[in-house]
């Protein structure tokens, strides 16, 4: 039996250590879990803090609890945990990430865009300019409505999806740079050099102002 959980949250350690052992292959997926009192006993917990943690896993979709019947495993990978682990990456290590999802979304985008991809696009940059110079919240979030826009362009749900839960932290490093610089007009016009390269299917063109942009302090 594992040592008793002490200190930090019960419910947090429960649904670390349900993790790692999801990780590690406790359990395959369709596979039905043990019950609470089993997995309390193991964990050193009571069966209340495990189903505090079930629910959790329940909720992002780690785990389906069938009412009469237990919990069965739906995945082996916890998208909230991976949430938790891109909160806390620092503005550097967004960027790196940026580098590599972003700027290769856009590469592909500028081979796969629709009309009704630019005309998405289109729109959403002119509403990101009406707010540029503006409050920064409504800027914010109308730049993350562009980006996500010019990811769902290359037409890969994976990269999308990926994106989708990258994009809080983008947010967060926005507001973080331009909270202490002031907002540059070239900058801004990144944005309309990227769509206009994506328009015109230039794919290295596309990608290096992605780049160019990302980098910009």
């Amino acid at each position: 039996m594992s040592a008793p959980l002490v200190k930090r949250s019960l419910v947090d350690q429960a649904l670390e250590r349900l993790r790692e052992r999801i990780a590690q292959g406790a359990w395959q997926v369709g596979e039905r879990l043990p019950t609470e009192p089993e997995l309390g006993a193991e964990l050193g917990i009571s069966r209340n803090t495990v189903r505090e943690a079930m629910r959790v896993l329940a909720f992002s979709g780690v785990i389906e609890i069938r009412q009469g019947d237990g919990s069965y495993l739906r995945a082996n990978s916890d998208p909230l945990a991976t949430v938790q682990v891109l909160s806390r990456c620092t503005l550097e290590q967004c960027r790196e990430v940026r580098r590599m999802i972003e700027s290769e979304a856009i590469r592909l985008a500028a081979q796969r865009r629709t009309e009704a991809d630019l005309q998405s696009l289109e729109e959403a940059l002119q509403q990101s300019g009406q707010h540029y110079h503006d409050d920064l919240e409504s800027y914010i979030a109308c730049d993350l409505v562009f980006h996500q826009r010019l990811v769902d362009a290359a037409h890969n749900p994976a990269l999308s999806g990926l994106y989708q839960y990258f994009s809080s932290q983008v947010g967060q490093a926005l507001r973080t740079t331009l909270s202490q610089t002031p907002r540059r007009q070239s900058v801004f016009d990144l944005h309309r050099l990227i769509l206009d390269a994506v328009r015109d299917g230039d794919v290295e063109r596309a990608r290096n102002l992605s780049l160019t942009l990302i980098d910009e302090p």
